[in-house]
């Protein structure tokens, strides 16, 4: 069963929290998780795990974002990626029932051509990892970039947050029920 926390303090994200087991060790939450939390982005190039970003020496910067970060266990890289992209699919959903027009590009959400999202899954020796941030202020930033609050009007984040977990466990818990309840062919 997919864990969900909402961290309350401000924490920067600076790319060496995607690490196995970070969620375990800092927030005592075993097993598969989501965690949600607030605060800056800064990742360096040496931090990156995206190879493409580092070639193309694009570092990550957001002076206030929202941050996802997921592990589980027991799944491949390429579930992994599957799965990354359902987390996008759903705050695309929620966004759209808020009335924005969204666009999805692979793990990129777009917002009137501008970059509301950054994503990345990766496997640890242990399990998949997974970094989404979503903007919460667009100043600053490296790329031309949408924000929740500052674009979008979105002013109750950890609302939003919360939602967003909820439906990816869910969604999680479900499609794992759904391999168990039929029957080989």
């Amino acid at each position: 069963m997919m864990k969900t926390k909402f961290i309350e303090e401000e924490i920067k994200y600076i790319g060496s929290q995607l690490s196995p087991h970070w969620i375990y060790k800092n927030y005592k939450i075993q097993g598969d998780a989501i965690v949600a939390f607030c605060g800056e982005c800064d990742v360096a190039l040496t931090e990156m795990v995206d190879i493409e970003d580092v070639i193309n020496n694009e570092p990550i910067y957001s002076k206030y974002m929202l941050s996802f970060i997921t592990e589980q266990f027991g799944v491949a890289l390429t579930e992994g990626v599957f799965r990354q992209r359902l987390l996008m699919c759903i705050i695309k959903e929620l966004l759209e029932e808020r009335g924005i027009f969204v666009v999805r590009k692979g793990d990129d959400i777009m917002i009137n051509d501008r970059k509301l999202s950054v994503s990345i899954a990766t496997k640890s020796v242990t399990s998949v990892l997974i970094h989404t941030g979503l903007n919460v202020f667009s100043e600053g930033a490296p790329v031309k970039a949408s924000g929740l609050t500052s674009e979008l009007g979105i002013t109750d984040v950890k609302e939003f947050a919360l939602e967003v977990m909820k439906r990816y466990a869910e969604e999680i818990d479900d499609i794992i029920s759904a391999g168990t309840k039929v029957r080989g062919v």
